[in-house]
């Protein structure tokens, strides 16, 4: 959310055009997918109240207030709010 934020302020100050800004948005989603894909080894769950979900054009969304991340070593994580975006995997990905 930070991104879209500071990109919708560069637009609307004029320093960048729309185009720019979808353009590094695409090469953010690329880069983070295969960067979570190829370097994260690590589990974790996730646990809070459900604020709110939906589910649109196969892509769910879960807001969800008072998280709780605990990972793989033990360390937990206390978060007020949190958004998860989970899409299904493209036929070309075999994870």
């Amino acid at each position: 959310m930070q991104l879209t934020d500071a990109l919708d302020e560069l637009i609307q100050s004029g320093h960048i055009n729309p185009i720019l800004a979808m353009k590094v948005l695409e090469q953010f989603d690329k880069s983070i997918s295969e960067t979570l894909a190829t370097q994260v080894k690590s589990k974790g769950n996730v646990k809070g109240h459900l604020h709110n979900y939906r589910l649109c054009d196969e892509v769910w969304t879960f807001i969800v207030k008072d998280a709780m991340f605990k990972l793989d070593n033990g360390e937990t994580l206390p978060v007020d709010r949190v958004k998860i975006v989970a899409c299904k995997l493209g036929e070309n990905n075999t994870r």
